[in-house]
């Protein structure tokens, strides 16, 4: 492969952090925080997309990974004065450790599909009521950081930083997702969520591999609940480990395209602004309007979207392909079955 070809993929998301960049002069308030929203959720939901899209492992408890990040920088940040710059390294080895003991032990009992699913989102619960308990974390009412800007803290009175800041997010999310697919880990990973038997009969320690994956998946959303409370400078128990934030983390991935680079920034980029304005316009008249688009926005992806937006385009182009190459193998002056000469 010649090297031009190889670092082709690279250019799209250098393209798109360059067209993002030119938003801000032209966007208001509003979409400015849209778009900051679709940021972070694409890149929660790239997270998982390592586990659930990739390794095949479905989590519905991923808001605790967020939750850690958010909490643990929020925490040392008020309580001890630690700049989130520590608090993220505390945060992203806290969510790392996490990741390896629920993998090591779900894993090595072989626990898969609904099972797995299920216990997640069990252990996502149990965090929103331990943490609603602990009076040094807030209790149920959570933690507000205080004011303090600088680079060192995290915080800037311009929001456009935060816009800037998010692309960079969203860029090298993409960045690290395409290399990390061409690496022999992820193919891994691919071989483990087709077939785990045929994997481990070639070699493959699926139960390792399953395991790196839920370590990554769990830093890399740890680190964006990072960036979620150092923006809203507030984070509660419902607010992060709630199964509605689990949920919309794989919905955008899935929506997307599952085991795609660029699935869940596409899903998110769809999906936000969609249940954002539903929540504005029709938040006081009809509530949990913007749950409702995300419920039948999975229902109809199961059932006309199996693979996702990318998936359905990917399908759509090679069955166009398929086609073409048909009616150019066909002889010349063959006729449809049925038709006539002229």
């Amino acid at each position: 492969m010649s090297t031009a070809k190889r670092y082709m993929p690279y250019i799209g998301p250098l393209i798109l952090g360059v067209v993002l960049c030119l938003l801000p002069p032209i966007l208001d308030e509003r979409w400015k925080l849209i778009f900051l929203l679709v940021f972070i959720w694409a890149f929660l939901a790239m997270g998982w997309n390592i586990l659930g899209g990739y390794c095949g492992q479905h989590s519905l408890g991923h808001g605790l990974y967020m939750g850690i990040g958010a909490y643990l920088t929020a925490y040392f940040f008020q309580s001890f004065g630690l700049t989130p710059w520590l608090g993220m390294i505390i945060a992203m080895a806290a969510s790392a450790f996490t990741g390896w003991f629920i993998g090591w032990v779900v894993f090595r009992y072989q626990l898969k599909g609904a099972y797995f699913a299920l216990v997640t989102i069990a252990i996502a619960e149990m965090a929103v009521y331990i943490v609603s308990n602990i009076s040094a974390l807030g209790g149920a009412a959570g933690i507000q950081e205080d004011i303090k800007y600088g680079i060192a803290w995290l915080q800037s009175p311009n929001k456009a930083v935060y816009f800037y800041a998010g692309i960079g997010l969203v860029v090298g999310g993409l960045l690290l997702t395409q290399y990390l697919s061409k690496q022999r880990f992820f193919y891994y990973l691919q071989a483990v969520r087709e077939n785990e038997d045929a994997a481990e009969a070639l070699g493959v320690d699926t139960v390792k591999e399953k395991i790196k994956a839920s370590v990554w998946s769990a830093v890399w959303c740890a680190l964006g609940g990072v960036f979620y409370v150092q923006y809203f400078m507030y984070v509660g128990p419902r607010s992060v480990f709630g199964e509605t934030i689990s949920v919309q983390i794989l919905l955008f991935a899935i929506i997307g395209g599952l085991s795609t680079v660029w699935g869940p920034f596409v899903g998110a980029l769809i999906l936000v602004p969609i249940t954002e304005i539903t929540r504005s316009e029709l938040g006081t008249v009809f509530q949990g309007a913007s749950l409702l688009i995300y419920g039948a926005a999975m229902v109809l992806a199961m059932l006309f979207m199996p693979y996702g937006i990318l998936g359905l385009a990917k399908r759509l182009q090679e069955r166009y392909r398929n086609k073409r190459s048909s009616n150019n193998l066909a002889p010349r002056g063959a006729q449809p079955e049925g038709g006539e000469a002229s």
